[in-house]
């Protein structure tokens, strides 16, 4: 009987070891649009037929924007300068998302500030800065989070989102991570609550889209394994995940159809 039960947990373990490789980002979608247009008439479009311009946060993004963008050379994203030559700044299009500097992401010599105004064109995996008024095909992207600022147990953010949208949110990997994180910033309360519970049955923690917990991003000593125990995001910081009990109230993300 045990060399029966050590198999079935071998199996198990290689079971979600497999699965754990083909998890993918669900969080967001990027669409190219073919039709040319200047940055300011496709920031207009995208915020009028999805979220917004494309925004980014590393190399992997930028392949995921070339591939979405059907093998053509240039396209804009939502980055964009504010002007003044000596002090330029760059901001992501969506208001309240931080854009943070990542020279990776630029090409060689860029981005050059020249005397005009100029905002970001994606070019083989990266940005060159060109004036806003040329016309180029872009990239939107869809966001499917939201994060509700209302004070609710677990158990109600949990049923809210389910009731109003889809799910509350899961996190699979660092990209999740980091697109959830900045969701979290913008919360009215120290922790978000996270799609994660423990089972005191089972023993284990899972995520409440059936998920299995591949990627973890606990805080020191804040991972409490107790009944009626649920994660949290911290809204400041590293971003980290902490145990909480399920009877505080917290702001919350949703994940959207």
């Amino acid at each position: 009987m045990k060399l029966i039960n050590d198999q079935l947990i071998s199996f198990s373990l290689l079971l979600i070891a497999h699965f754990c490789v083909f998890i993918t980002c669900q969080l967001y979608e990027y669409h190219f649009i073919k039709e040319e247009m200047s940055w300011d008439e496709a920031r207009a479009y995208c915020r009028e037929n999805y979220t917004d311009l494309a925004k980014v946060f590393d190399l992997t993004d930028m392949r995921r924007l070339q591939d979405s963008a059907q093998n053509q050379t240039e396209a804009w994203i939502g980055l964009y300068s504010e002007p003044g030559r000596d002090n330029r700044t760059w901001h992501w299009s969506l208001p309240g998302e931080e854009y943070t500097e990542n020279k990776s992401c630029w090409g060689d010599g860029e981005p050059n500030d020249s005397e005009y105004p100029e905002n970001c064109v994606m070019k083989s995996e990266k940005c060159v800065d060109v004036p806003y008024t040329h016309t180029y095909p872009f990239i939107c992207y869809n966001d499917k989070l939201i994060l509700i600022r209302e004070n609710k147990t677990w158990e109600e953010a949990l049923n809210y989102c389910r009731q109003k949208h889809h799910n509350l949110v899961s996190i699979s990997n660092p990209e999740e991570q980091r697109w959830v994180q900045e969701r979290a910033k913008n919360a009215s309360t120290p922790f978000v609550w996270l799609g994660l519970r423990y089972s005191c049955t089972l023993g284990f923690w899972f995520w409440v889209n059936d998920n299995l917990l591949c990627y973890e991003r606990w805080a020191s000593g804040g991972k409490t394994e107790d009944c009626d125990m649920s994660a949290a995001m911290t809204t400041g910081g590293q971003h980290e995940w902490v145990s909480q009990r399920e009877n505080e109230t917290f702001n919350f993300i949703c994940i959207k159809h």
